[in-house]
């Protein structure tokens, strides 16, 4: 071989190039997780969500920086990613989620969902996901364990820390209205919100038992449409998720406004189905990677043992994603002639 002939440097695919940096990506999708962040802030109080935040935050970036260590990589705090990755598993946490728990999540989801199978952009899973899909089969009870945002009944619509300070009382557990329809049907919700339009404008707002970032679709609606707007993320995923899910449950006989407005399908659908190293690359493969999601949510709604099926459709879809991408790829160099089929 030549001597003088020039190295080359060897790397997975992609090989297009962008002067934008994953820092830039990361400062992006915090931006668009500041609504929902703070939402969650006000409907559950400071007391049942900041320390759930702040402690998957810090968890996640101590774990990336184990992970430099222990692999031998150069430092890749500075990056964002783990602090994007934090903020993700805490807002898909229950808001009276134990710190010791959080602290598993968030070495879960950074070491077990990124490190070992590389630096930023080589891990195949949704890594927030990992964390959480860890922690529920773990511990079940603490992943399924939620408190009522307001006080239904009796006070009408008082937020938890009025009702500790007038009551005395904490939080006040119950179902989230998945949990409900699903064990019990529509009735029960009913009776809680008054009437179909009453109970879609409470989902819609955020005013229901959920994970921390999860219950209101306006505030993560507010930051989809930031990052599609920023060219983050492709609007194709998020709109084949949810018009699937609201297609398929229509078609199975669920209520399909109550089914995309319920559970974490917005959240999943803009933050999480939409990770880089995680979701296709090309158009066709997004689309069908999108209905894939939805149809297999709304399957584990409607026959599964779990109310909820987002975060085990995208880490399914994870594992199938460059099927995705290889069907009927396109040949570069290759042309159809006119007239041909």
């Amino acid at each position: 071989m030549n001597s003088d002939m020039v190295d080359l440097t060897i790397s997975a695919a992609p090989h297009v190039r962008d002067k934008i940096k994953t820092p830039h990506l990361m400062r992006d999708v915090i931006i668009a997780l500041l609504p929902a962040t703070i939402g969650g802030l006000v409907i559950f109080g400071l007391r049942h969500t900041l320390g759930v935040i702040v402690v998957s935050v810090v968890s996640a970036v101590a774990a990336e920086y184990i992970g430099n260590v222990l692999f031998r990589r150069k430092n890749s705090i500075k990056d964002l990613s783990a602090s994007v990755t934090g903020l993700l598993l805490a807002l898909i946490l229950p808001p009276t989620s134990p710190y010791w728990m959080v602290v598993v999540g968030a070495f879960s989801a950074i070491l077990l969902g990124k490190a070992i199978f590389g630096s930023v952009g080589s891990n195949p899973f949704n890594p927030a996901l990992v964390g959480r899909a860890v922690l529920m089969v773990s511990w079940t009870t603490f992943m399924t364990t939620w408190v009522k945002p307001f006080y239904w009944s009796g006070m009408g619509a008082m937020s938890t820390a009025t009702m500790a300070t007038v009551t005395g009382i904490d939080a006040v557990t119950t179902a989230t209205p998945l949990s409900i329809i699903k064990f019990q049907g529509l009735q029960p919700l009913l009776q809680m919100f008054g009437s179909r339009s009453q109970l879609y404008l409470a989902l819609f707002l955020g005013n229901r038992p959920g994970c921390i970032g999860e219950t209101s679709v306006l505030l993560l609606l507010i930051g989809g449409v930031y990052l599609i707007l920023r060219k983050v993320i492709d609007w194709k995923i998020p709109l084949c998720f949810i018009g699937s899910v609201f297609i398929l449950s229509f078609i199975f006989g669920r209520d399909p406004i109550f089914s995309i407005l319920s559970g974490g399908l917005f959240l999943g659908a803009f933050f999480m189905a939409t990770d880089y190293s995680s979701s296709p690359l090309t158009s066709r493969g997004k689309l069908l990677y999108g209905i894939f999601l939805g149809f297999i949510t709304v399957i584990i709604r409607q026959f599964g043992p779990y109310p909820e099926g987002v975060m085990f459709s995208i880490l399914l879809g994870n594992m199938v994603v460059p099927y995705f991408d290889k069907l009927r790829p396109h040949v570069y160099g290759v042309f159809k002639r006119k007239g041909e089929a």
